[in-house]
């Protein structure tokens, strides 16, 4: 994931509105912009306004059927992120882990 990659799926998640609408369409795969803007006491414009950002930062997915769109969570990006933290950390505590299994095991030899 590229650094802008990176910055527009913070940027996009750092909305409660953004938050809340993305769980929204994760609990209702397929769902309507309707059924969303249905969730928030601000505008369908404001509503869309704050799915393209979701949509743009990769986090949603939509596929327009006449004049309907149905909106998917795409957690990949999540995913990319969370390895990419995770993964040093979790390489890092068992690291430590070890480490500390076999001082232990030193003592008690």
């Amino acid at each position: 994931m590229t650094e802008p990659e990176l910055d527009a799926v913070f940027l996009s998640l750092a909305s409660t509105s953004r938050r809340q609408m993305l769980d929204i369409v994760r609990l209702m795969p397929g769902c309507t912009v309707g059924y969303v803007a249905d969730h928030f006491e601000m505008s369908r414009i404001g509503v869309l306004k704050h799915l393209n950002t979701l949509e743009e930062a990769g986090l949603i997915i939509s596929s327009k059927h006449g004049r309907e769109r149905s909106l998917f969570m795409n957690a990949a990006p999540l995913q990319l992120i969370h390895e990419r933290w995770s993964d040093d950390y979790s390489e890092f505590w068992a690291s430590r882990l070890t480490q500390l299994k076999y001082a232990v095991e030193k003592r008690e030899g």
